[in-house]
């Protein structure tokens, strides 16, 4: 997702299904979701990126009791004072005092526009320091595979690298190097 969905909350790591909402300017869409979504899920707002705040203290106080996973708003979110302590991660396009109005209902479970991704519900949200991805839920297993394969090797470039060896070492840098320079198809490697 687009990196101006920001975290406000004390915690930015976040992992479970989407369960996805669409109100803009109004709130009451997700007072709907947050008393319908399961414990794990994650609530993914699509509030049209506009700065009316759509969530605030109660919202994340609501959504901590019920065991949601987090709270992703491409809106405002308000009550920072308490947001920038809470656990649940809350991650917001902006921030904003004005509150929307409570007299819509809001689209529940709908594919909905969040961050410039289009996601689904069920699909799975994971976000931490870095931003928030969206997997969709039949490949995810097989992408989260791939990714931790990823880490081992990182792991191994991580070690090599604390055990004072250069990049050179680790990676396939004079081939690569040279591959590029001959106009050759190539790719960066690790090698350790």
């Amino acid at each position: 997702m687009s990196t101006a969905l920001r975290c406000r909350s004390a915690s930015p790591v976040l992992f479970g299904p989407a369960f996805t909402v669409r109100c803009q300017d109004d709130i009451f869409g997700l007072v709907l979701a947050i008393e319908k979504a399961s414990p794990g899920d994650v609530l993914v707002v699509d509030g049209g990126g506009r700065e009316t705040a759509l969530a605030g203290e109660l919202f994340a106080r609501a959504a901590l009791a019920r065991g949601i996973a987090g709270i992703i708003v491409d809106a405002a979110y308000r009550d920072l004072a308490y947001i920038a302590t809470c656990e649940l991660p809350v991650y917001s396009r902006h921030t904003s005092p004005m509150a929307g109005t409570a007299q819509r209902l809001g689209v529940l479970n709908e594919p909905v526009s969040c961050g410039g991704v289009t996601v689904r519900p069920g699909d799975i949200v994971i976000a931490d320091h870095d931003g928030i991805i969206v997997l969709d839920a039949a490949t995810a297993e097989a992408t989260l595979r791939a990714a931790v394969q990823v880490k081992v090797a990182e792991a191994r470039v991580v070690q090599g690298l604390d055990a004072g060896q250069p990049l050179r070492a680790l990676l396939n840098v004079e081939e690569h190097a040279a591959r590029l320079a001959a106009s050759e198809p190539t790719s960066l490697r690790i090698t350790a």
